[in-house]
């Protein structure tokens, strides 16, 4: 399996205040989903180990999204020890190691940097508790499911008993697992609680598309087209904040390909994207 990079793009240490409110993009319906999703097809058929791996990398990818938020709203020593251990967690896998002159941390697989990530994530557990620990356990057992799986979904599995940010992020991270363990009854309870909920921390269209794969496993295609014309259909009809046209997450792209395959006549009910006009007229 070759050995992906995956960076996250870091943001600005700062305090957002109350009537500060930006709209969020996500950056795993941008940039972790069409990868992933790209891996999967890939490594199809070629066994449950290649499965168990792609789930962990979707869920390391989530860890981009949850430090988006974390850093609007924390600062300090601790911020930045935790910050530290993210970026060992999304370091370079390189089987010859960093470039010459490079300080760039580089490891030869993922157990290996999934190993020293952990170590870094329990150090900030160890010297500052609280709610920066709590975060630090979460990434402590997304990264175990590269080193010991049994043990990191009891991880997980303690944390979704909670309803704070982390226990929503491990609820999501439990349901993956369960999917590719071929529970889906268990996935797809998970990704409607999640989805019922008002802030589930992950987008709820990638939660739904998640419950949308899990229902076409099922045979329940109805179901599933649904749910992918839904998503596609809101992001075809979304305006940006000038009116225009607001352009498809990758998540809602991905949604109206699969509504292709589901109902292709139903599929053509969503609007095609107007190309870009590069000089900026209509």
């Amino acid at each position: 399996m070759s050995k992906k990079k995956r960076r996250f793009e870091q943001l600005q240490a700062a305090a957002s205040t109350p009537k500060d409110k930006k709209t969020y993009v996500d950056p795993f319906q941008q940039q972790v989903v069409p990868r992933i999703e790209g891996l999967g097809k890939t490594f199809e058929g070629k066994g449950r180990t290649i499965l168990y791996v792609i789930g962990a990398l979707i869920l390391i990818g989530i860890i981009g999204l949850f430090v988006t938020r974390y850093m609007r709203s924390s600062g300090g020593e601790a911020q930045t020890a935790l910050g530290k251990a993210i970026e060992t967690s999304q370091a370079q896998i390189s089987e010859t190691g960093p470039l010459a002159g490079s300080t760039e941390k580089t490891f030869k697989s993922e157990k290996e940097r999934s190993e020293a990530a952990m170590a870094e994530f329990q150090a900030v557990v160890d010297k500052y508790g609280g709610s920066v620990g709590e975060k630090a356990k979460y990434f402590i057992a997304v990264n175990k499911l590269f080193v010991d799986r049994p043990t990191a979904i009891q991880e997980l599995e303690g944390m979704a008993n909670t309803s704070s940010e982390t226990g929503k992020m491990a609820k999501f991270a439990l349901a993956q697992t369960r999917a590719e363990d071929n529970r889906l009854d268990d996935a797809a309870a998970i990704y409607q609680e999640l989805a019922g909920l008002s802030d589930p921390i992950i987008s709820k269209d990638t939660i739904n598309f998640e419950l949308a794969k899990i229902y076409e496993k099922q045979g329940k295609r109805q179901e599933a087209a649904d749910i992918c014309f839904n998503i596609a259909k809101a992001a075809s009809e979304a305006k940006d904040r000038d009116g225009k046209p607001a352009r498809m997450t990758a998540t809602a792209t991905a949604a109206k390909d699969k509504l292709k395959e589901l109902d292709p006549e139903r599929a053509k009910q969503i609007a095609e994207p107007a190309p870009d006009n590069p000089f900026g007229g209509q």
